[in-house]
């Protein structure tokens, strides 16, 4: 099974690769992660100054993270002395090294940075909802180096599609799809209040709880621009790879799945991804990659059709149905002049008992 993808002129030798946070927070770390085969390597994100992080930091549950994490709590000059010259005399990776935050921050790092990084990934926080700001920062960016430069979105950007443009008309090389949202405030009932160690008790949430954002965003991104797309917000399988490629993203970054499950998750999706892709009909990345496409909108009802062998006639598809349109006696009974064809009842069947509506 052929695993390749290309991200900006960037061959990766499988799609998956970390996303900037603790886990790639120093040499040691990208390495350790290296080593579990990931495609390429995303640095922390590095700014001018060393960030002031207020522990506790991190606190997660089954399908999400929340955390204060900011930037790396190192100052730049340990990434350029240290880091990652260390860091380089024993990859083989592609490096995508990410910086951030003001223009003027950018305007210093990314030419110091330039001699280690294939690709920049730069945070937009501050240009979120404006397309003529995100050109003039692509613009001074570009002009500090030769390498590819991603921008990644924050999940508040009101129309990624045209923001998505504005990058691609200013010279920008992709993008990466999206950040964490918040804030949030993760009220834990023991004490009556956020453990955070922030002033206020907030965090920025990601994970599985924001997956269907994240693919909202790499499909309304593709609408927008030809440039490559690397998804991230929700990974945990290599399913949920193949999820964002039938999307439109090129790539995909994980980190809060590996916070949840453990640091070998990276290891185990790479290794699933061949039998995972064959299972869902494709013979290569690429091929998933390929299957993007444009949904056209419907109206036609369909009404549910039930599988009486399968059904167990728990009556959870008669006591969700919004249109009252279902019956259970000795066995689930559609009523069509009712039924609306709204899909909930397929959905929510736990023994998929239910067909028609949505497939």
């Amino acid at each position: 099974m052929n695993l390749s993808t290309e991200v900006a002129g960037i061959s990766l030798k499988n799609p998956l690769m970390p996303a900037s946070g603790p886990l790639t927070g120093d040499h040691r770390k990208m390495l350790a992660l290296e080593a579990m085969g990931v495609g390429a390597m995303v640095t922390k994100t590095i700014s001018t100054v060393a960030a002031k992080v207020p522990r506790p930091c991190i606190v997660a549950d089954k399908d999400f993270v929340i955390n204060t994490e900011l930037w790396s709590e190192f100052p730049p000059d340990m990434w350029f002395e240290e880091f990652l010259p260390e860091y380089k005399k024993s990859s083989s990776l592609p490096l995508i090294v990410s910086l951030g935050y003001s223009p003027e921050d950018l305007r210093k790092l990314v030419p110091l940075f330039s001699r280690f990084a294939d690709a920049f990934e730069l945070s937009t926080h501050y240009v979120a909802d404006d397309p003529s700001l995100m050109k003039e920062l692509v613009s001074a960016v570009k002009e500090g180096t030769d390498k590819p430069v991603f921008l990644k979105f924050d999940p508040s950007v009101p129309d990624p599609a045209e923001m998505a443009k504005a990058v691609q008309d200013s010279g920008g090389d992709g993008i990466v799809a999206i950040n964490s949202l918040g804030p949030v405030y993760p009220l834990d009932r023991r004490v009556n209040r956020s453990f955070l160690g922030s002033s206020d008790g907030f965090g920025w949430i990601s994970g599985p709880v924001i997956k269907k954002l994240s693919l909202s965003s790499v499909r309304r991104i593709r609408e927008g621009c030809s440039l490559p797309i690397i998804g991230v917000g929700g990974i945990q399988s290599a399913d949920d790879v193949i999820d964002f490629l039938s999307c439109g993203a090129s790539a995909v970054q994980m980190l809060s799945g590996a916070l949840i499950k453990g640091k070998d998750l990276f290891k185990r999706i790479v290794d699933a991804l061949p039998s995972a892709l064959e299972k869902r009909g494709f013979d290569s990345v690429i091929d998933a990659i390929d299957s993007a496409e444009i949904q056209k909108e419907s109206f036609e009802v369909r009404n549910p059709v039930i599988d009486h062998e399968k059904c167990t006639r728990c009556g959870l598809c008669v006591a969700v149905c919004p249109y009252f349109a279902l019956r259970l006696d000795e066995k689930v009974e559609v009523d069509p002049s009712e039924c609306f064809g709204c899909g909930l009842c397929e959905s929510r069947c736990p023994v998929s008992a239910i067909g028609g509506v949505l497939v």
